[in-house]
């Protein structure tokens, strides 16, 4: 039975009722139901129209009074397993001489946990230069569509980013990795996906949040052997939700009140700062990062770039002008 993009569809099993979106292969097409989209066999879909007619003629034939409307029974709902979080990826083919081939590939992350999460995604070439960037929050047992990469850009092993946090639970870890996939591999999946006749590959992100360890600081990079220094409280931990793709060492953003403290107490704070981002940052394997240090006489700039130039990790960085911070940020690129 053929369908065609825009054609009204009901799910065999469900009887849920929705429309084709997109056409995958001779085998499935993409269709949307109730606001979400997802891949299905064309064996298990049909054309609504014999439904639609049999409950006119049912609805003729016999008429129930308003007070004899019988109870709709509700069955019960199996809650769903809590598995992890994926990365899924969706090959979509097209016709070709012989056998399909594929075109491009849809890129989805997939929660199959119960508590929601916030997410940042995203996914630069072999040459570090970023191709999409995507950020969000993202509900439970849910997904979602993140973009569609070409077959080519595929093969040219691109770097996928993520970092997930449980966002009912602030205590719990941040996640964060980055996936780059061989074209071996590649092929490897796709043929497994073609022998299996599924629809999508996955990559498990994480199976859970652990929670984090009770301590007050985390190590530095390296040993400070200055008294320290009084500090005010801080207005907000920046140390609980390492690592990040960005820091941003202002002042205000690290302690509340810096009343009776010099210049070099302030600094000092500062580089303790971008001493844990920078940890957490080669402790997960993150390949890239920014520095937000501002313009000012050049002191904080400076003494960033002296700390980037020991860290053998990093790869290279780059204080070039962007519309965002404009010439106040350093661009970090690590290599492991």
């Amino acid at each position: 039975m053929k369908f065609s993009i825009g054609d009204r569809i009901i799910l065999r099993e469900s009887g849920e009722e929705g429309v084709v979106i997109a056409y995958i292969n001779d085998q499935m097409v993409e269709v949307e139901v109730s606001g979400l989209s997802f891949p299905v066999y064309m064996q298990d879909i049909d054309h609504p129209y014999l439904k639609w007619f049999t409950e006119k003629t049912k609805a003729k034939r016999k008429g129930t009074p308003p007070e004899q409307l019988p109870v709709e029974k509700t069955k019960d709902k199996m809650p769903k397993l809590a598995k992890g979080i994926y990365l899924s990826f969706l090959p979509v083919f097209k016709p070709d001489v012989f056998e399909d081939i594929v075109d491009h590939i849809k890129i989805y992350l997939q929660n199959e946990l119960p508590q929601s999460i916030y997410y940042k995604y995203e996914v630069t070439n072999k040459h570090k230069e970023s191709l999409f960037k995507l950020e969000g929050k993202l509900h439970g047992f849910g997904h979602i569509y993140l973009h569609t990469l070409a077959f080519d850009v595929m093969n040219e092993q691109p770097r996928f980013a993520y970092e997930l946090t449980d966002a009912d639970s602030p205590k719990h870890n941040i996640v964060s990795d980055t996936l780059r996939m061989k074209p071996q591999k590649l092929f490897e999946h796709i043929s497994e996906v073609l022998k299996n006749n599924q629809p999508v590959f996955s990559y498990l992100c994480t199976e859970g949040f652990a929670a984090q360890p009770d301590k007050k600081a985390e190590d530095s990079f390296w040993e400070v052997s200055r008294k320290p220094v009084s500090q005010s409280k801080p207005a907000k931990d920046w140390r609980a939700s390492l690592p990040r793709f960005e820091l941003d060492l202002h002042i205000e953003n690290l302690i509340s009140n810096t009343n009776g403290m010099s210049n070099g107490e302030i600094l000092h704070i500062q580089l303790e700062a971008l001493q844990a981002h920078l940890n957490a940052v080669i402790a997960n394997k993150q390949v890239h990062t920014i520095i937000i240090h501002g313009l000012g006489k050049g002191v904080l700039k400076d003494e960033v770039h002296k700390i980037l130039k020991q860290i053998p990790e990093v790869a290279r960085f780059s204080n070039d002008w962007k519309a965002r911070y404009g010439f106040g940020a350093t661009e970090v690129w690590f290599q492991y």
